[in-house]
């Protein structure tokens, strides 16, 4: 499908917008982005790749927005008091941990992000599409109800807690590309982690995951639109800066009751999808 200029700058402003709700919230780009493309015309195996590129280069234009703003600290140097504390002897030498704490939430989610999307593409192989849309829909439900209940009490964090969420949240993506977002934003307000980190460490550890999704599609496919991509990419870049500033500017607690929100409506979405639509 040839791309006129209207339409190219049309992309650039669906993927600004899409960009700056992810970046802001920490959900919401693959998921709005995706089916709008299609919608205007173009094949699937077009519109992917190039949003995981877009995600990818926006998700680090927005994490070094939000870094230099405060929202998170991005420090990944090794952390040696930490990991001499722990491990002794020559075993040391061979781990690693960085220093910052969203740095080491990052890292956390990175890592259980290549496990769990590895066991979650062996199970879409063996899973009906309804079962596997419900499963997704009650499980991004359940924690927007429990962001919203728990939305006013501080809780201590638990690293547990993101082990289990970062599993989880990339089983989703392994087996149906989607459900990442809402699942660690959210995880990560439920295991006691304050609203903005969550946001901005959501963004940076997505990164990853996109771009292990863009290697796999050009090894297998090999076609790429870079067209679509350079639409996507710049107008998830201007993106960046507002939505971190967005996030800078608002409270805590609406911050949280609006990613709360969204969250619910994204699994209400689903399972509306599923069932009815």
């Amino acid at each position: 499908m040839e791309i006129a200029p209207a339409l190219f700058a049309a992309i650039c402003a669906a993927a600004l917008f899409c960009q700056y709700a992810d970046a802001s919230i920490g959900m919401g780009y693959g998921t709005t982005l995706t089916p709008i493309l299609i919608i205007i015309g173009f094949a699937p195996l077009e519109v992917v790749p190039a949003v995981l590129l877009g995600q990818l280069v926006g998700g680090i234009a927005a994490g070094l927005a939000h870094h230099r703003l405060g929202n998170i600290s991005l420090d990944f140097k090794r952390d040696e008091q930490l990991i001499k504390q722990f491990i002794q002897g020559r075993m040391r030498r061979l781990i690693y941990l960085p220093k910052s704490t969203d740095s080491k939430v990052i890292f956390i989610l990175a890592v259980c992000g290549i496990i769990g999307a590895l066991v979650g593409v062996c199970t879409a192989i063996n899973i009906s599409e309804t079962a596997l849309q419900t499963y997704i829909g009650a499980i991004v439900l359940a924690v927007g109800i429990l962001i919203l209940i728990r939305r006013s009490r501080i809780a201590p964090f638990s690293w547990r807690s993101l082990v289990g969420v970062g599993l989880v949240a990339s089983f989703n993506k392994g087996i149906s590309g989607g459900g990442y977002g809402p699942l660690v934003t959210g995880g990560q307000l439920i295991s006691g982690r304050e609203a903005r980190n969550s946001v901005g460490s959501t963004t940076v550890a997505e990164v990853l995951v996109c771009a292990v999704g863009l290697i796999g599609y050009l090894v297998a496919d090999g076609y790429f639109s870079w067209e679509i991509a350079a639409a996507v990419s710049i107008g998830s870049v201007i993106a960046a800066l507002p939505a971190a500033l967005t996030v800078r500017r608002i409270s805590s607690q609406k911050l949280k009751l609006v990613i709360g929100v969204a969250t619910l409506i994204l699994g209400t979405y689903t399972l509306v999808k599923t069932y009815i639509m």
